[in-house]
């Protein structure tokens, strides 16, 4: 990977003729007052009674040919903030200053501090330059009222610029409230804060090296910086084509109602499900380098931007069961999914969606229904790889996109390679333990036993409601009449699903740990088929009636989630 990675002062950054440009189509500046506080805490605590030695400010990734003039790809809210603060202490100088007299002390310092921090004279053009230029909604006001310290504006500002110029102001009455008249002061802090605040910078080529940082990154904003580079790739490409600034505005108005949408931590994720689910799979790693390399003119930039943002309200809603866009049996599934824990098929259902919403919608209800059995099957049970998998579905997906597969009946018959059969899921059940102390799993084993409850008394009971629980027929904390079990006995059948029935909730506590004899009537007048079956088949309870319990399970779970155009015939 092509990049440089150093440690590097705030003086050490500003120096040297370097600049610094927040890429055109870079997020504004967001940054509010919890955000100032905290660094301004951070300085104030490098100068205490106990001063800290030196604060750190994180990574901070950058993008050059020249190692002179910088693009700033992570960082940017940061950058921003102590430009400002440096501009404060540069206005407190000034006021401090006797306006006629150039050589009062106080003017130099400001000069000094704006020449070392936010501005220097070319040395070709003998023209002023700003160390730091913003992005296209920020940089106007930056350059024309904060850097030469003119009067603010108050009324015409976008909601960014507003947060740039209440930092400002903000900053300077930190600076005058803990420095007062004394220039000396101000200038002592400055000079010493900028020694003690440091990045660690990486610098890259180009964007692609940028990608693949932030995939290697485990820092506080990557993924969102990584969603960033992706859209100041696509809007260099539409700027390129001389696109009228009234498309941009609609592109980017286009653009940040998906982040909106899917929140932008869950976007780069909807990025890759969205494009598998018309082209060959791509890894996470790979996303930026393919598209760049597929995205190469504005007309591929908005025709992509558009479907992406149709796609999106899907996707958000194949995330969300409870959405009014779907049926009662979708809800269902989709809620199975979710509980499951697997996101590998929403690519395929992406595309399925968009073929199958208006001419076929209960056929897409068929696919997603085999689905949610297959993921059963295949991750919750089996536990198999989900690489496999994605492959599967990927195709499916892309067959499905391409019109070659016109069908649902067709797309589940296609589900085969990642559909376990019988034979290995009825072993893999019957061996299956499930630790019910993770809330996900808790989630799981309720399933399955009243999935299992209903198939064997027909009775379709609230499986979320709090009246009723699982009960573990050898306790999770089992008293001295548990001795049959010894510890090692007691581990590994706790968990079984064997070992697992359903009581009401009030029978549940009132049971606690008691033996086996004392549950066993309990269980006889039960309300649930499932637990009196197990009282009146097993008048003791061992290792091998959880065995032979399970094993009864699974062969009742094997015809319960089963596709039949996939099973041979019970």
């Amino acid at each position: 990977m092509n990049f440089n990675t150093a440690n590097s002062t705030f003086r050490q950054l500003m120096g040297n003729g370097m600049s610094y440009r927040v890429p055109l189509f870079q997020r504004d500046y967001s940054w509010g007052h919890d955000e100032w506080d905290d660094l301004w805490q951070d300085l104030v605590a490098l100068f205490g009674e106990d001063p800290e030695p030196a604060h750190y400010m994180g990574y901070l990734v950058l993008q050059s040919a020249d190692n002179r003039a910088f693009d700033i790809i992570d960082g940017q809210q940061r950058m921003t903030t102590l430009s400002l603060l440096m501009l404060a202490a540069v206005a407190h100088l000034t006021d401090l200053a006797a306006p006629d007299d150039p050589d009062d002390p106080q003017h130099r310092r400001a000069e000094q501090l704006r020449s070392n921090y936010i501005g220097y004279l070319d040395p070709v053009s003998l023209v002023p330059r700003s160390k730091l230029t913003l992005n296209r909604h920020n940089d106007s006001f930056y350059q024309n009222y904060l850097v030469p310290l003119e009067s603010l504006p108050q009324r015409g500002l976008n909601a960014s610029e507003h947060l740039l110029r209440r930092a400002f102001l903000w900053f300077r009455e930190c600076i005058r409230e803990r420095s007062g008249d004394d220039g000396e002061s101000v200038a002592r802090f400055v000079d010493g804060a900028v020694d003690k605040l440091f990045f660690t910078i990486i610098t890259v080529t180009d964007e692609l090296n940028a990608f693949k940082v932030f995939e290697t990154l485990n820092a506080r904003g990557v993924r969102l910086s990584a969603t960033d580079l992706l859209k100041n790739y696509l809007f260099s490409v539409v700027s390129r084509g001389n696109a009228h600034e009234s498309e941009i505005n609609a592109l980017e108005d286009r653009w940040e109602s998906i982040v909106g949408l899917l929140g932008s931590e869950s976007f780069p994720e909807f990025l890759r499900i969205f494009w598998n689910s018309r082209n060959r799979l791509v890894r996470k790693a790979d996303l930026f380098k393919t598209m760049r390399s597929a995205i190469s003119d504005r007309a591929h930039v908005f025709q992509l931007i558009r479907d992406m943002d149709r796609h999106a309200r899907v996707y958000s809603a194949l995330r969300s069961p409870e959405d009014d866009s779907w049926t009662a049996e979708e809800r269902e599934s989709l809620a199975q999914l979710q509980m499951f824990n697997v996101r590998q098929p929403f690519a395929l259902l992406l595309a399925a969606f968009e073929q199958f919403e208006e001419r076929d919608r209960a056929g897409f209800g068929r696919l997603l229904q085999a689905i949610a059995v297959v993921s059963f099957r295949y991750n919750v049970i089996c536990g198999r790889q989900s690489n496999e998998q994605e492959v599967v579905y990927n195709q499916i997906a892309r067959e499905l996109s391409a019109g070659e597969i016109v069908n649902a009946q067709a797309a589940i018959t296609k589900l085969r390679p990642v559909y376990p059969e019988d034979a290995e899921f009825r072993a893999a059940f019957a061996d299956k333990a499930l630790r019910t102390t993770s809330h996900r799993n808790n989630k799981v084993v309720r399933f399955i036993l009243f999935r299992l409850e209903a198939q064997l008394s027909g009775q379709r009971f609230e499986s979320e409601s709090a009246k009723y629980n699982i009960e573990h027929v050898l306790p999770e904390n089992p008293s001295d009449d548990w001795h049959q079990f010894d510890d090692q006995q007691r581990e590994a059948s706790t968990y079984l699903l064997g070992n697992m029935t359903l009581l009401t909730t009030a029978d549940n506590r009132e049971l606690g740990n008691s033996g086996y004899a004392e549950k066993r009537p309990v269980y006889q007048e039960s309300n649930f088929a499932i637990t009196r079956r197990l009282a009146e088949g097993y008048d003791t309870w061992t290792m091998e009636k959880i065995r032979s319990h399970q094993a009864w399970m699974a062969r009742q779970a094997t015809g319960i989630w089963r596709i039949g155009l996939l099973s041979p015939a019970l």
